[in-house]
């Protein structure tokens, strides 16, 4: 029994806690910001073609842009997936309690190249990740502005509410010559009122959110991966230090052994 709780202590002693968070918080992010970028990008289409551009030749570009923005999403979906199961086994095998369960653990230049190359691909995605949680925030601001517009208009004193307008437009999702291209007054009062802007404003947020945590992820990933891939060369440096000390301990017992025998046959 005693044992078995001393195995269990040394599997558990061998799990990179770090990198296991990181990947946790790395699924978290990715699946966050796909799932919900994917159907809050369906809402917005069809918000636009309900209120906002009714003619399909006007909005064709965006509709396209944005079906291979939905493929893209899998893309992403499925390379961080296997990147992430990639980064915690390398994880379990770099970390130092692996070396004690295997006295034999010996570090190759094979094995320090693919670290380091993890670590600059880490470091190439964090930075366009942020591009894309930079990116992410663009439709929260779009539908804030136009929730807050609705908010505004509620809470107003004026009788004509006509004249309060937003025209998406202005911010180039749709040509100028799109019709009607912006709402106002009482329709978008009903449009801030469906299930689709509701849903595509809140999901937005949260795939803003999940843009964040997997930039968080992918730093938290980059400082372990640092930390491994500098153990790594200390190991290889203690390995060479440590064969050179055998290597001179060996010749010295020849040495001394070789003098003990002429000293013998002299005598």
């Amino acid at each position: 029994m005693l044992c078995c709780f001393e195995c269990c202590i040394k599997c558990l002693g061998g799990v990179p806690y770090a990198s296991l968070v990181a990947t946790i918080l790395c699924f978290s992010g990715v699946a966050l910001f796909c799932g919900c970028g994917h159907v809050a990008l369906t809402g917005t289409v069809t918000i636009l073609e309900s209120h906002f551009s009714k003619v399909t030749s006007d909005h064709a570009m965006l509709t396209d842009v944005i079906q291979l923005m939905q493929y893209v999403i899998y893309g992403i979906a499925s390379f961080f997936f296997l990147y992430g199961i990639i980064l915690l086994a390398e994880g379990f095998y770099t970390t130092s309690a692996v070396k004690e369960l295997h006295s034999e653990f010996k570090t190759t230049i094979c094995g320090r190249c693919i670290s380091g190359m993890f670590v600059f691909l880490t470091y190439i995605l964090g930075v366009a990740w942020l591009g894309v949680f930079g990116f992410s925030a663009v439709p929260v601001f779009l539908f804030y502005n136009m929730w807050s517009t609705c908010a505004t208009m509620r809470s107003s004193t004026i009788n004509d509410t006509e004249s309060i307008c937003v025209d998406v437009r202005q911010y180039g999702i749709i040509p100028w010559n799109a019709t009607p291209g912006k709402a106002c007054g009482s329709v978008l009062g009903d449009i801030c009122n469906t299930s689709e802007f509701y849903l595509s404003y809140h999901l937005y947020i949260v795939a803003c959110a999940g843009a964040g945590a997997t930039v968080i992820a992918l730093i938290h990933f980059l400082m372990i991966l640092s930390a491994n891939w500098a153990y790594l060369k200390d190991a290889s440096q203690m390995h060479a230090y440590q064969d050179i000390k055998m290597k001179e301990e060996r010749e010295l017992q020849d040495i001394t052994s070789r003098s003990k025998d002429c000293l013998n046959s002299y005598t």
